[in-house]
């Protein structure tokens, strides 16, 4: 529920509440409810996260970015922290090698659902079989996880 629209039913009932608490005798200090609590983020708290690894570790993450920059779309930054520039790379693969599901993403950077279903559908080709749904779930993190393992044979890109 919207923080401003809750307001107004609290107000409401505390207002209710007062007058029932005065008919029946009640002062207003024993019949004001508590005051309620501050919601943790409204719609104007939230902000597009800086860093958004998808439960990938440093070293993980850096996999991604080398690998982003050997198939030919630069991170820039190879740095363990997968940032607008990280995630702009992946928006242009997934748009040029078809993992769009053919609505052109956006290049942003922001990882919203037509990423991830971009990004479900390229793990996808390499077996994970994940439901293309745009979500962020369990199955979406391990898949992009193992697909971001530590390699054993060869040099790190770093």
């Amino acid at each position: 529920m919207r923080p401003a629209l809750t307001r107004t039913f609290v107000s409401a009932a505390t207002i209710i509440g007062l007058a029932a608490g005065s008919l029946a005798g009640a002062t207003i200090s024993s019949a004001a409810s508590e005051p309620t609590a501050k919601p943790a983020a409204s719609t104007q708290d939230v902000s597009v996260l800086a860093v958004n690894n998808l439960g990938l570790t440093v070293r993980r993450a850096k996999n991604w970015q080398c690998f982003l920059t050997r198939m030919g779309y630069p991170t820039y930054e190879h740095n363990g922290l997968l940032g607008k520039d990280s995630w702009k790379a992946a928006q242009r693969m997934f748009n040029r090698r078809g993992f769009n599901g053919g609505t052109r993403l956006v290049v942003d950077g922001i990882v919203g659902p037509y990423t991830i279903k971009a990004l479900q559908r390229y793990l996808n080709t390499f077996g994970f079989g994940l439901a293309v749904d745009g979500i962020v779930g369990p199955k979406t993190l391990d898949a992009f996880w193992e697909f971001n393992g530590v390699p054993t044979d060869g040099p790190q890109c770093v």
